[in-house]
């Protein structure tokens, strides 16, 4: 009975938890993004673009990716994308590199100045904190990364759950206010589907959970919740900052500006420490899904990937990435992160939808 129970769990749950889990760092952590792509609309506005664009987006492309990696059996990027772009699979390789190096140079300084701001811990030793977990995960491999990234995106529904309850104890009138007044401002669609697309190269992360997956209906299933447990964590968060509106807008970091107001600071650090876990989740997420390529590649030539390979790939993504932030690039990349969004869109999403659907019910 226990079996059968954790085997629905991993069909059904599993992915959606580690998408949940990689998306958060880069999708909402600091709340950032959920002002700059929803709230700037209007409190209502936001929240038609979160549930009425991102969710079904996101849902869609989630429950087609699911089923054609299960009927083609792709449980890695190269894999998928060889049954759907063909020869030109390795367009969609020079952006998932492109955004991962972007990513992880940018979740390694965050990581550094966390600790520094909140712990009094040296950036450097922020940064190698970091470089040890994601390595140590990423030697002991799918197991073990299943079991901390689901833990950890339990906790960080719990802690989310306490920061809307203590904004509603503190600015409950506030945010009935401000959710009545139902300010809807023009372009909450388009930044819904940015927002959506931003968040597209994460999929190859949760490719390597999908063998539980047997059928149609599974898929599809896991597919549809995994879109639903994304969003989410992102919906409570909003509506505890909705009592600050429109000033949190203007704010750099939303959630530790509301959290300080709330007054209670073992919440604070509580979010800080969940907010440093979600750092790892990214960085091993993106990293897992290039151990799993190399492994699909190496498999096919007969040879086996080591353990100590695959933390040996993780050191040098991570040290290669903040390389790469030491001599300013990413700020360059940032400039032209919307057309790294829609090439994930053009290259992923696009050919998906139509090549991949015509595959599936070909085949």
């Amino acid at each position: 009975m226990a079996s059968q129970a954790s085997l629905t769990f991993k069909k059904y749950l599993l992915p959606g938890l580690i998408f949940q889990g990689v998306v958060i760092a880069g999708g909402y952590g600091t709340g950032r993004e959920l002002v700059e792509y929803f709230m700037r609309f209007g409190l209502l506005g936001g929240l038609l673009g979160m549930f009425g664009v991102t969710l079904v987006c996101w849902a869609i492309i989630l429950a087609v990716t699911f089923e054609f990696s299960r009927k083609f059996r792709a449980y890695d990027y190269r894999t998928l994308l060889k049954k759907i772009l063909g020869r030109f699979w390795w367009a969609f390789e020079i952006l998932y590199l492109v955004l991962l190096l972007t990513v992880l140079a940018v979740v390694g300084s965050a990581a550094g100045v966390l600790l520094l701001d909140n712990f009094g811990i040296p950036y450097l030793g922020g940064v190698v904190v970091m470089l040890a977990a994601v390595g140590f995960l990423a030697f002991k491999g799918a197991g073990l990364i299943e079991k901390f990234m689901t833990a950890w995106s339990i906790l960080i529904y719990i802690v989310y759950a306490c920061f809307l309850a203590a904004a509603l104890l503190k600015f409950g009138p506030q945010i009935k206010q401000s959710m009545a007044a139902g300010e809807i401002l023009p372009g909450w669609a388009l930044g819904g589907f940015k927002y959506a697309l931003y968040n597209l190269g994460v999929i190859p992360s949760v490719l390597f959970c999908l063998g539980h997956i047997e059928k149609r209906k599974e898929a599809i299933t896991a597919g549809l919740l995994a879109g639903l447990i994304g969003i989410l964590p992102a919906l409570l968060f909003y509506l505890a900052v909705a009592g600050q509106y429109p000033a949190v807008v203007a704010q750099e970091i939303p959630a530790v500006y509301v959290l300080e107001k709330t007054g209670i600071p073992v919440l604070l650090v509580a979010f800080q420490v969940v907010l440093f876990g979600t750092l790892i989740q990214t960085g091993l997420g993106f990293i897992h899904a290039v151990n799993e390529r190399v492994h699909s590649t190496l498999r096919e030539k007969g040879k086996e990937f080591k353990a100590w390979q695959r933390m040996g790939t993780a050191l040098a993504l991570l040290l290669m990435s903040l390389g790469i932030s030491s001599f300013g690039l990413i700020a360059l990349v940032a400039k032209g992160y919307g057309s790294l969004s829609w090439g994930f869109f053009l290259f992923f999403a696009l050919p998906l939808l139509t090549i991949g659907i015509y595959k599936i019910a070909k085949n």
